[in-house]
């Protein structure tokens, strides 16, 4: 059993910040941990617009504060995400989020994460693993 806080994790390594100073994100349970999934609480900064594209992973995400407008370019449709709204991101969607106030929300992948990801320039997070166990 594991049982860990978003507080414990800050500043670790598990608490991570992105490059593009949009979004940083407190990392659960990562690919370490061996569960086939990983958690995380993101969030992303009033303002700012982050695209993605996660080609290599499934991602679903729950709201818990703030408000961002998700745009689904396979679509074009445009959804407000609000406090207890969920997206799942099941057929690998590029979508962009603009940030109208700061968005915390928890995010489930699978595969899971490593927690050294970060978005490259078309959005993608790679798929990086952890070495097998001996």
């Amino acid at each position: 059993m594991i049982v860990r806080s978003f507080k414990d994790i800050e500043g670790t390594d598990r608490h991570v910040r992105s490059a593009s100073g949009t979004w940083e994100s407190k990392r659960i349970v990562l690919a370490r941990e061996r569960v086939g999934f990983s958690l995380h609480e993101t969030v992303l900064y009033a303002g700012t617009e982050t695209s993605m594209w996660y080609a290599n992973h499934v991602e679903a995400v729950v709201c818990v504060e703030g408000a961002a407008e998700l745009t689904d370019h396979e679509t074009g449709r445009t959804h407000t995400i609000t406090p207890g709204t969920m997206y799942l991101l099941d057929g690998h969607e590029r979508h962009t989020l603009r940030v109208q106030e700061d968005f915390r929300c928890l995010c489930v992948f699978n595969p899971p994460v490593t927690g050294r990801e970060d978005h490259d320039e078309n959005g993608v997070y790679p798929l990086l693993t952890e070495p097998e166990e001996v």
